[in-house]
């Protein structure tokens, strides 16, 4: 998977983005729509003939390319901060999470357990990104399965640190070496690595105040 980031990224005219972006606050419609361009930007590369699919999502938000379920496609907003991916042949999920100002030791424990004692040896601003990490890669993982927090993502084992694991059938990675904000993705693993795959990964910034 590779990722981009760019100060400004042109929002989705796309009649369906429209459409579902009216029924937002103006604060969020503005994320959505910088999001599902990103997403049109990369199914452009990799099908450019399903750029103007419609994205539709089921009964706990997952998105998809409507009559085209083999392209798997994921998107994450944080503050400012948009993600977006697409597989072609296997399930996707990415998640971007900008680190907060701090951490509370019972939130850290829920997601960390019995790592959660390993922040205490890292500086507090350095603690806080380690969660966001952390808490990245359990997202991707219960994104791409479409069980979203259903799936109870903060029991997903992910050692602080950890660049890449595995949760049942699904493998994570957290793309530390690509992106400066936390940003993870994940994926069903093929049965046999003969398997054709294409990925492909953006993220952008969009206008300050949005989260």
């Amino acid at each position: 998977m590779t990722s981009t980031t760019a100060d400004q990224v042109a929002p989705s005219t796309h009649h369906g983005d429209l459409r579902r972006a009216a029924e937002l606050p103006e604060w969020r419609a503005r994320a959505f729509l910088t999001g599902r361009a990103l997403l049109r930007a990369l199914v452009a590369e990799v099908r450019p003939a399903l750029t103007g699919a419609e994205i539709t999502v089921d009964r706990r938000g997952k998105p998809w390319l409507r009559d085209h379920r083999e392209i798997g496609v994921s998107v994450s907003h944080s503050r400012g901060t948009v993600a977006a991916g697409v597989a072609v042949g296997r399930l996707l999920g990415v998640d971007i999470q900008r680190p907060d100002t701090s951490v509370t030791t019972s939130f850290a424990r829920k997601l960390l357990r019995e790592h959660a004692q390993r922040l205490a040896t890292l500086p507090p601003a350095r603690a806080v990104e380690e969660v966001a990490w952390v808490w990245t890669a359990q997202e991707a993982c219960v994104k791409a399965s479409g069980a979203g927090l259903a799936g109870r993502p903060w029991t997903i084992d992910v050692p602080p640190g950890a660049r890449t694991g595995r949760w049942g059938d699904y493998r994570w990675i957290s793309l530390r070496d690509h992106s400066s904000v936390p940003f993870s993705c994940a994926f069903p693993e093929p049965a046999s690595d003969a398997a054709a795959v294409g990925m492909s990964g953006k993220t952008a910034k969009h206008e300050k105040g949005e989260r």
